[in-house]
This record gives structure tokens, C-alpha cells and sequence, in this order.
């Protein structure tokens, strides 16, 4: 009979070692319990609205006779608008984003888009993901791209994606491989708490092998960066403490996974969750409340959190959709795919306010927003001033930034 002992001698002493991979994460075997120990780089936090989030019920222009006109039973009263200005404010359901404005903490970034605007799902979600207009070469993604580009050691975990939807395709790199997740659970070596299991694999692993053997040499120190930070993913789960209480939704619970991650000392650079149900077609009213009630809560919670744990100063979100809503609301009580729409940074270091003007209500193109604020400048600002790099090797092309961080 094969026993525990026996098994991992013979397991570390050959190829079978990779047997054990389905439980432990493939990213966990390139992590870095040294580079983990870095908290000095600036994190990217991206939620994607899926689905064409309908900007003009997010910041509503409420005193713009026009927004009344064209939402005849979707229009967000006056009264019940959480004010940012004396002509904009958000959905009632946003009191996250309306706290956090308050706070410092937001920036609202309006008229966000692209020329000529593809109001496809998934042509224009590619377009953003990959930053490119032409469909033959959006095969990766612009932070993929910045992975690619980056410095690595081929021990650290560059990017996570948290969630069980489909890797988004902002991620994908050329070399880099990105892991998806889709709770805490994967971030831990599969040992059913079995303290002496763990203390046999790592006496195992510790062996002294044949100075020769390359691929021994390689599967032994991989164990030993995944086994290291399992063991600081399962310490931080059981030691982390917040007095931030998290919303009990999905993405409010899939934020405080992040916050955990980021508190355990991983070196993760960019972290990507989607909160989907925007394609808000019919009886748009009650669903868009509910999605914005969860984006709002959840992100301020988070920044709660970051803020009580010493983080807040080098982590920023950024929110973003595919594209808006059209103005007029249709016959089913919703609205159809539009063009540009608001994008929301959030974070200590996040300049905050409302940047740039309210696209007109009048002066459309085919019955959508123009935009006046190109996404991929965006893109050029946050690659530039917070993940510091050259953001035209990275997007193919020089774009004008924008003012979105504290000088």
C-alpha cells in the first residue's frame, strides 16, 4: 500500500510531482514568497459594467429640460438625485460613488468613447480590451501587453482575474499567462488542514536533490514558492480583520477577496472583476438600481477597507462599459446600445471630481452622446502615471492624457 511518505518521495523525486498541480492553482506555482513582500508598486483594480451601462441614469443631468423629455418614465426625479453640482448628480442607488465624491475619492470621467463607435457587445468590448480598432490584431489585450512588457522573474503573479466568467480578453498577453479565480478557496494548497500532510510535502521538497537535474531543481523550488504562499494566503485569511462591512453581493464579496490578497502581501499588479446585467433593454427601472446599488457599495467598502489597512494610497479602480445607453428611452420601458458614456476612477490618490462636460442632449450622432474623450487617453494616463510605462509601445499609438491624478 502506498502511503503519504512513500508517495511524496517518490513524487519529488520525478516528473509525478506535476500530478499535484489541480490542487494547488497554476499561478500559486509561480509565485514569489520574496517578491510578495513588495508594497511599494501601484495596483489596478478594473470593474467591468458589462452589458452598456446607461450613463445618463448614472450621472443624471437633471437640469437639462432634454434628459426629461427623451426618459418619460425612466427620468431619475430632481428631488431624489444625490447631487455632485448644480446640474449633475447620481441615481439615487449610487450613495457609494456620492460618499466617496464627498470623501475625495472619485473622479467621474464624461463623454468617454471612441470615433465611430461599434454598438456590438462584443466588437465594442474587444475594442476596449484590446485598444485596437482593426478586428485582426485584437488578439491581446492592452494590460496583457503591459504584463508582457514588464520585468519578471517567472516567479511572481502579474495579474489575477476573480471571477467564473470567461478571461477577459484585456488580459491576455503574448507570454504572460493571467489565472482567473473565483474565490479565496483557490488561493490555498488542497490539504484539509492536515498539518502533518503539509509538513511531509515540505520536508519532501526540502530533500537534497542531484545537483544535475534541472527539471528536479525547478519542480522543487516551484512547491516551495506555491507551499510558501499558500501558507501566507490561509495565514492572512485567518488573521485579516476589517471593520469594513462588506456588502453581502458579489462583487462586494469578490472586493474584499482583493483587499485580502493585497493585505497578504502578494505582488499582484492588476486585479479584473465584472459585474454584468447592463443590457438593460426592458423594465430597465428596478435592475439598474439594484446594479448600481452593488457597484457603489461594494467600491466603497473596498476603499474603506484599503484605507484601514495602509493601502489606499497605491491602489486605484477604474469602472468602465462597453458603451452607454441611447438618449431616448425605447417602448419596453429601456433603452438601447449607444455610444460614449461616464467612466469612474476611484482612490487615495485619484484626483477627484467631475472631469470634463456633460455631453449635449441635442447635438448627437444617430441618437447617441458624442464622446470628446477618447478611452484609449485614459488608458494613456493611467499607464503612464501609475503603472510607469511608455503607453504608446503598449497602444500602438501617442494619446493626449488627462487629469486624473493628485499632482
Amino acid at each position: 500500500m502506498t502511503t503519504r511518505r512513500n508517495f511524496l518521495k517518490s513524487a519529488v523525486g520525478s516528473a509525478t510531482l506535476l500530478s499535484l498541480t489541480p490542487s494547488v492553482p497554476s499561478f500559486l506555482w509561480q509565485a514569489s514568497a520574496q517578491a510578495a513582500g513588495n508594497k511599494s508598486e501601484n495596483i489596478l483594480v478594473v470593474v467591468q459594467l458589462t452589458g452598456g451601462n446607461d450613463g445618463l441614469n448614472t450621472v443624471i443631468p437633471f437640469a437639462d429640460d432634454e434628459y426629461y423629455k427623451n426618459r418619460f418614465t425612466l427620468a431619475i426625479g430632481k428631488n431624489v438625485t444625490l447631487k455632485i453640482n448644480d446640474r449633475l448628480g447620481f441615481h439615487p442607488s449610487l450613495r457609494g460613488f456620492a460618499d466617496l465624491l464627498d470623501a475625495g475619492r472619485l473622479a467621474v470621467l464624461q463623454g468617454v468613447g471612441y470615433p465611430n463607435p461599434d454598438r456590438s457587445h462584443f466588437s465594442s468590448m474587444d475594442i476596449w480590451h484590446s485598444a485596437r480598432r482593426e478586428e485582426s490584431r485584437r488578439n491581446t489585450g492592452w494590460l496583457g501587453r503591459w504584463l508582457d512588457a514588464r520585468p519578471s522573474d517567472g516567479r511572481d503573479v502579474p495579474g489575477l482575474h476573480l471571477g467564473g466568467d470567461k478571461l477577459p480578453l484585456a488580459v491576455v498577453g503574448q507570454t504572460v499567462r493571467v489565472p482567473s479565480a473565483r474565490s479565496l478557496n483557490d488561493f490555498q494548497l488542497n490539504d484539509s488542514g492536515d498539518s502533518a500532510w503539509r509538513a511531509a510535502l515540505q520536508q519532501a521538497v526540502d530533500a537534497e536533490r542531484p545537483a544535475a537535474d534541472d527539471m528536479l531543481k525547478f519542480l522543487q523550488s516551484s512547491t516551495t514558492a506555491a507551499l510558501s504562499s499558500s501558507q501566507r494566503v490561509l495565514e492572512a485569511r485567518r488573521q485579516y480583520n476589517t471593520p469594513v462591512n462588506y456588502p453581502g453581493t458579489g462583487l462586494g464579496q469578490q472586493m474584499r477577496t482583493v483587499a485580502q490578497l493585497i493585505d497578504a502581501g502578494l505582488s499582484t499588479r492588476i486585479y479584473y472583476l465584472t459585474l454584468d446585467g447592463f443590457d438593460t433593454h426592458a423594465e430597465q427601472g428596478g435592475a439598474h438600481a439594484g446594479l448600481l446599488n452593488e457597484l457603489g457599495g461594494a467600491v466603497n467598502s473596498f476603499l474603506q477597507d484599503l484605507q484601514h489597512h495602509g493601502h489606499h494610497e497605491r491602489v486605484m479602480v477604474m469602472m468602465f462599459s462597453e458603451f452607454g445607453r441611447r438618449v431616448r428611452e425605447n417602448a419596453s420601458s429601456g433603452t438601447d446600445h449607444g455610444a460614449a458614456a461616464p467612466l469612474f476612477l476611484a482612490g487615495g490618490t485619484v484626483k477627484p471630481g467631475v472631469v470634463g462636460k456633460h455631453p449635449s442632449l441635442t447635438d448627437l450622432d444617430d441618437g447617441d452622446l458624442k464622446f470628446h474623450t477618447d478611452f484609449r487617453q485614459v488608458y494613456t494616463t493611467v499607464l503612464e502615471d501609475w503603472l510607469r510605462c511608455d503607453a504608446a509601445s503598449i497602444l500602438g499609438d501617442k494619446f493626449q492624457k488627462v487629469a486624473l491624478l493628485k499632482s
